[in-house]
């Protein structure tokens, strides 16, 4: 074979280095034996002289002294995961160690510059590692809570809002059950923290949800009897028995009237004391809840007769901070009022249903079936005691009872006189944090199953039906959650079954129409019934105390007349220092001289949905009728806000958003309130 000049050269210089000749003879090739050199190592674990497998030598390790053992280079059994020298993992970390990781971790989320300006990525990311914490250290998530809201400075109460005596145990549970990486944590970061755009809203499934399909025709209405019944409306009383006279009642900080709140332009002297009967910025003192029990028989006449029945749409508690709740606090605010109810307005029952400030945590209910038992089962307390002292007020059947006890205090009463009652817990829909997990259920505690099968048995037994809740299915897009869309029970049973539809929570004098197919087309011919949404008997915020009472056709069950009575808190400071007079309870309208002056009416004719949709039609042609309505709202209160201009069609909006959804996506949501 001969070589290239460039490679002969090459070959020489380096010949001439290492000392061989240049007229040396070099091999261009060299061919290897086909026998192994078996002399090499001086031993093997195989034959070395087989030709089908590879030899196998035996080889010491001269540091240790060890012989490598065959098996670690056997072709057909060499060991694989070592777990004689497995690389190690992290220590475990103890628990206030993992909590200061994880507190660590959603810093740098909110510094990534990757995320800058997806709030929503990075509070979607904060809520995962709060879940992993919580998995890991359950103890830890109220410490991660409280640690979050001082870092990103939330509140200037961070201990007393998110520690474990308060929401820091609820917040702890809901990121452990919820999908906080998917829909459940888009849905929290919206509603919450406004962080994340508002996930599409979930239509319930009505595939099969109804027993029977809606009857075409509609059964024949019932006939009016000519006989009037009388019913009280009270609601959202937030009886204050640790309400402080004489202390600041125009506080810096939520709630006044208490011995430790100030103002801070007069941290050293009160600047409003609070008068014996409540302020604008304070709850119910007892005194406030007195004279309206002594005013309520008075003024509707009812004084040795009572009721034909009366309805309370719950919120029995003061609003206090959630550090001081407890269970003996809300069972004492049930007692008190409930006795009081009974004493004052007769013996006829009080219809009533919980509010979102009637449990403790306030706002909270857990489905029962998450969790397991110890969390599924810890508001049952509250359901115990409240229908227990619904049967000690003799306001319901032990069969309705017994019911309420085992279903988040629901129940059905079907009276002699054919007006079945169905009283829900409506308070899921607010700032109910255990709402968030399974977000995409519209119906994750049954109320709406249990609601179809009650309407569906009033139908078939030709019931009239009025619906008790708290929390308000419309009006404005921020009093509840936006699933289901669709509140199919409100269209399938209307207007044959269901005569009214009563609501509380807002402290405002409210009312939303409910339209057939979703509000889809909006007329006086597709109303189908209303919600009545009741003023509160606390003047909390801004307003004047008040109740109500409707005259009700003893056959159709629907409303005749709905009279308003209302105190001028602004009055009360006058009260003080003397004891010849109380508050006066005025009656502030009658709903059908206020706004059916100009609509072709019978005298006897319901004041039902189609009657109400004129109204709101009024309102377009006449404006000045909705600046009537917004006075009512505030119970004509001085520190009410006027509506003018946009207020004006916005009004009407939130009048025919039966539900929320429709509010948010149809309203302009800054004039829901007067406050």
């Amino acid at each position: 074979m001969m070589l290239t000049l460039p490679a002969s050269l090459a070959l020489l210089t380096l010949a001439g280095a290492i000392g061989v000749n240049a007229d040396d003879t070099i091999l261009s090739a060299y061919t290897a034996p086909g026998e192994f050199p078996t002399s090499v190592y001086a031993s093997y674990w195989n034959n070395p002289t087989a030709t089908s497998v590879q030899p196998q030598p035996v080889i010491t390790d001269p540091v240790t002294g060890i012989i490598f053992p065959a098996n670690l280079t056997d072709p057909a059994n060499f060991p694989k995961n070592d777990t004689v020298d497995p690389h190690p993992l992290p220590l475990q970390q103890e628990p206030s160690q993992l909590l200061q990781s994880a507190l660590s971790q959603i810093q740098s989320i909110a510094a990534s510059p990757a995320l800058a300006g997806d709030t929503c990525a990075q509070c979607q990311a904060s809520l995962t590692i709060a879940k992993m914490l919580v998995g890991a250290a359950p103890e830890q998530g109220p410490l991660l809570a409280e640690a979050v809201c001082e870092y990103f400075n939330y509140s200037t109460t961070c201990y007393d809002e998110y520690s474990r005596l308060a929401l820091g145990s609820v917040f702890s549970q809901v990121v452990a059950l919820g999908d906080m990486g998917g829909y459940d944590g888009q849905l929290l970061c919206a509603a919450q923290l406004s962080l994340c755009p508002m996930p599409p809203t979930v239509p319930l499934n009505l595939t099969d949800w109804f027993a029977k399909p809606k009857p075409n025709p509609l059964p024949p209405p019932k006939q009016p009897s000519g006989e009037r019944l009388k019913v009280l409306h009270v609601s959202d009383i937030h009886i204050d028995p640790r309400y402080a006279i004489g202390y600041e009642a125009n506080c810096s900080q939520y709630m006044c009237c208490r011995e430790n709140t100030y103002n801070m332009a007069s941290p050293d002297q009160v600047l409003l004391p609070a008068s014996r009967y409540g302020a604008y910025y304070c709850d119910t003192p007892i005194s406030l809840m007195l004279a309206a029990m002594q005013a309520i028989p008075e003024v509707t006449e009812t004084l040795g007769t009572g009721f034909n029945f009366s309805v309370f749409t719950g919120d029995l508690t003061s609003h206090d901070s959630d550090n001081q709740y407890s269970r003996s606090y809300v069972e004492y605010c049930e007692v008190i009022i409930y006795n009081l109810l009974k004493e004052y307005l007769g013996p006829a029952p009080v219809y009533a249903t919980l509010g979102n400030h009637d449990t403790y945590m306030q706002f909270q209910m857990i489905p029962y079936y998450l969790g397991g038992f110890i969390l599924g089962d810890q508001f049952n307390w509250l359901y115990d005691h409240v229908s227990t002292m619904w049967y000690y007020e003799d306001w319901l059947p032990e069969a309705s009872v017994e019911y309420a006890r085992t279903h988040y205090g629901a129940y059905t009463v079907k009276r002699p006189d054919g007006l079945r009652i169905i009283s829900l817990d409506t308070d899921m829909c607010i700032l109910n944090y255990f709402s968030y997990i399974n977000a995409t259920s519209p119906d994750p505690f049954g109320i709406l199953r249990f609601l179809t099968d009650e309407l569906q048995d009033a139908e078939d037994a030709g019931d009239r039906v009025w619906i008790v809740g708290h929390v308000l299915s419309g009006w404005g897009a921020s009093q509840s959650q936006f699933n289901p869309t669709n509140l199919c029970n409100v269209d399938r049973y209307s207007p044959h079954v269901i005569a009214n539809i009563f609501f509380g929570h807002t402290h405002e004098d409210q009312l939303t129409i409910f339209y057939a197919n979703n509000a889809t087309n909006i007329s006086a011919e597709t109303a189908q019934t209303v919600s009545w949404i009741m003023p509160s008997l606390t003047p909390l915020t801004n307003l004047n105390s008040g109740f109500r009472m409707y005259e009700v056709d003893s056959s159709t069950f629907d409303i005749l007349d709905a009279y308003t009575w209302v105190s001028d808190v602004n009055e009360f400071p006058s009260l003080d220092n003397q004891t010849a007079v109380g508050p006066t309870y005025f009656l502030e309208y009658s709903a059908r001289e206020a706004y059916g002056q100009n609509i072709t009416w019978g005298a006897d004719d319901p004041l039902n949905a189609t009657w109400w949709h004129l109204v709101t039609e009024q309102m377009e042609y006449d404006p000045s009728l909705v600046e009537t309505y917004n006075t009512y709202q505030s119970k004509s209160s001085v520190a009410g806000a006027n509506c003018t201009g946009e207020c004006i069609s916005s009004k009407i909006c939130y009048l025919r958003s039966g539900s929320s959804s429709l509010s948010y996506a149809n309203c302009n949501q800054n004039y829901t309130s007067t406050q």
